[in-house]
């Protein structure tokens, strides 16, 4: 009886990882260990998006393997010198045969010198894929904000979320009116990223996910190790701390707000 009146701020807290990328290469030798690391620090659901064509097939393993994961198919910006035209028609293959919760990783990078009038025709067609099966979409948009918001005005999605958001409060303020979230992980933990430290503390709570971009995107104490989905505890830790609220209130608000979005039960 005394557990069915615990108060929901008396339990342990869980999370989504909206954004972890566990299945590449670097988890190799130790990814049972990593995911059990996660799920006994409370990360009960874990999005996994795919980069390129012939990442669908380890995608869909990992999610396969792991009762928490949840596949996102996508062609990623930066890696379009393995894109083809034809992958276009497979990625909407692989959605009709998996149905996933969002169609990424896509979007636009300005940062790295690669074709951009050909990440913007991928970008474009997998938009409409996503509007085409009413799905949300997980933003690459390093410096492309702004691009990336004209195409979503343009085309129309059912939202989604600007992964790794680094952009200004009235760029984020366009996301969040076209039914986006914000997407928060390792970098804003680093005491020298003023920006993303302000945005986390003065953005809604309403408005922001948490995700790892494992093996990338480490937080501070990781350093320039490889990051994991087992650190997002801390991560939302650390944003408690910065907003000055307890961690069973970010974790609460995070994962209600990933679960509105993906639609989960």
């Amino acid at each position: 009886m005394a557990a069915a009146n615990e108060t929901a701020s008396s339990r342990a807290p869980f999370f989504i990882d909206t954004h972890c990328h566990l299945d590449a290469a670097e988890f190799n030798a130790d990814r049972d260990a990593e995911y059990a690391r996660a799920v006994a620090g409370g990360v009960t659901t874990l999005v996994i998006p795919s980069v390129s064509r012939e990442g669908f097939a380890a995608v869909a393993a990992t999610c396969a393997r792991y009762p928490g994961c949840l596949p996102a198919w996508g062609l990623h910006p930066m890696y379009i010198g393995v894109h083809h035209p034809a992958h276009l028609a497979d990625l909407r293959a692989q959605v009709e045969t998996q149905r996933p919760v969002a169609i990424g990783e896509i979007g636009l990078d300005r940062f790295v010198d690669l074709d951009y009038p050909t990440q913007e025709y991928f970008c474009i067609a997998q938009l409409k894929i996503a509007r085409e099966f009413d799905l949300p979409v997980l933003l690459h948009c390093r410096r492309a904000n702004d691009d990336l918001l004209k195409h979503l005005r343009r085309i129309g999605v059912r939202g989604g979320i600007a992964h790794a958001f680094n952009g200004s409060p009235q760029q984020a303020d366009v996301f969040i009116k076209l039914g986006f979230k914000l997407g928060f992980g390792g970098a804003f933990t680093w005491p020298r990223a003023n920006n993303l430290r302000r945005l986390a503390v003065d953005l809604p709570l309403e408005a922001i996910v948490l995700e790892t971009d494992s093996p990338d995107m480490p937080p501070v104490w990781v350093g320039r190790g490889r990051n994991a989905p087992g650190e997002l505890p801390r991560i939302a830790q650390t944003l408690a701390e910065l907003r000055g609220i307890d961690l069973a209130t970010v974790a609460q608000a995070t994962t209600r707000n990933a679960h509105e979005l993906f639609g989960l039960a």
